[in-house]
């Protein structure tokens, strides 16, 4: 449910770069964190959950929907209609090309009542760290259906750890076009937004994403944080047939996710 509490702005910087040499900063490794596996090619990556006491203290930061209305982050995962699962993925700025291929690769690969169908029912919710007025033209530019917020203030992204740096990595597979192309439409994004001075609100061009999971841990229960991935580098998203294997270990809900 919204709430009035003010949102605290904060400057970004431009929102072009999707590459670059910057040092790898590694999430925090808490000492009664769950550990998962990491991938077994690619850019290697931690996979530590945050801690109780930091998943209890962001339940009540505050995200912006297409809107500017404020939304508490516990309400994007746990609200009263939400799916029995929920997956939050985190993406970087709203110009990120990159980012924008992920989301074309999974709206084809995932549809919002496939996920429902699932054994566990299972919802997805997109979270960008830019200002909530680019959210309608992300949506239209990438044929996103799950609902889009923003987090200006990028207070989630640093209490779950999520990394900061403009390393390129290797090109995932959700990535078609060359990287000369995807750069260039994100600059000629931006640049399209100059009339609405939006132009370099999409968010820092250095702060990386992930993908998070919370589950119903019982009738009545909140949902507990059961799984994460952050990413290392600007191109490092869990591919899309690696999230359906997640979701759906028997396959027998999404074929071909990712061709």
């Amino acid at each position: 449910m919204a709430d009035d509490k003010e949102s605290s702005a904060v400057p970004v910087s431009p929102p072009v770069n999707d590459g670059g040499t910057a040092n790898l900063a590694a999430p925090p490794v808490h000492d009664d964190a769950k550990v998962t596996k990491t991938k077994s090619s690619g850019p290697q990556t931690t996979e530590e959950l945050p801690t109780p006491e930091t998943c209890r203290k962001i339940e009540d930061y505050q995200v912006l929907d297409r809107e500017g209305k404020k939304h508490s982050f516990k309400s994007v995962y746990d609200g009263p209609s939400s799916a029995d699962r929920v997956v939050v993925i985190f993406i970087r700025h709203f110009f990120c090309g990159s980012c924008q291929e992920y989301l074309i690769t999974l709206s084809k690969a995932i549809q919002p009542e496939g996920l429902l169908k699932l054994p566990t029912s299972t919802s997805i919710a997109i979270v960008g760290c830019g200002d909530p007025g680019l959210i309608d033209s992300y949506a239209s530019r990438t044929g996103c259906q799950f609902p889009i917020y923003a987090d200006p203030t990028q207070k989630l992204y640093e209490d779950l750890g999520m990394v900061s740096n403009l390393a390129m990595g290797p090109q995932p597979g959700y990535i078609r076009k060359s990287m000369l192309r995807v750069i260039g439409e994100s600059v000629v994004q931006s640049l399209k937004q100059i009339p609405s001075g939006l132009a370099l609100k999409g968010g820092p061009s250095n702060q990386n994403g992930g993908e998070i999971i919370y589950e119903s841990a019982g009738e009545g229960q909140p949902k507990q944080m059961t799984w994460c991935h952050r990413m290392t580098t600007t191109r490092d998203h869990i591919e899309v047939d690696e999230l359906v294997k997640v979701l759906d270990p028997s396959q027998q809900y999404f074929q071909n996710p990712q061709e």
